[in-house]
């Protein structure tokens, strides 16, 4: 079995949005919309001790999805290597999914007529390549591949990250993408 993640290291993301450019480029993302995208959180402190980082959000892809639940025609579903997609052969656009989302991060195509969301690259991933953010991420923030597996970069993060491990919120959905933040002063 496999469970495709990406865990982003957000000590080394410097908020270059290259993950959002080289995303709708990519998957030909429209105009107003991302797939990708990154939070300025803070400042934190008192002038002249600031500081600030930056959080990617994508698609969770999600252990338990509360969009596939919520999905009355299995048009979001999710593969068995843990990928969450949306046929658009299915879907009806009726946003369910959207509004079954904890972190905002689907789109209803109005040129389409569709759900459209972060698909982790699986055009990519099925050709033993990597999500485009991932690969053109010049602070190497993101870290691609198999969870399931104990040699690959992701679980070697996980394990090295330890308490510095974070997630978003979870109501139910155990958010499948992990974030390791710890430098900061104001944390401590």
């Amino acid at each position: 079995m496999s469970r495709k993640i990406i865990i982003m290291d957000v000590d080394n993301c410097i908020g270059c949005h290259s993950c959002a450019v080289v995303c709708k480029q990519e998957n030909n993302v429209g105009l107003g919309t991302f797939w990708n995208k990154v939070i300025t959180v803070g400042p934190f402190g008192t002038y002249p001790d600031l500081e600030q980082y930056f959080l990617p959000v994508l698609c969770q892809h999600c252990d338990n999805p509360k969009c596939v639940e919520a999905c009355p025609t299995g048009a979001s579903y999710k593969r068995e290597d843990g990928i969450v997609l949306v046929d658009h052969e299915k879907c009806v656009g009726c946003r369910y999914c959207i509004m079954a989302c904890p972190y905002g991060v689907r789109d209803y195509s109005e040129d389409k007529g569709v759900i459209e969301k972060c698909t982790m690259c699986a055009h990519l991933v099925d050709n033993d390549d990597v999500p485009a953010c991932v690969f053109h991420c010049p602070g190497k923030a993101r870290v691609f591949g198999d969870l399931e597996d104990p040699d690959s970069a992701p679980s070697r993060l996980v394990k090295k990250a330890g308490k510095d491990l974070h997630y978003l919120s979870d109501i139910g959905n155990k958010p499948g993408m992990g974030y390791v933040l710890k430098k900061f002063k104001w944390r401590e």
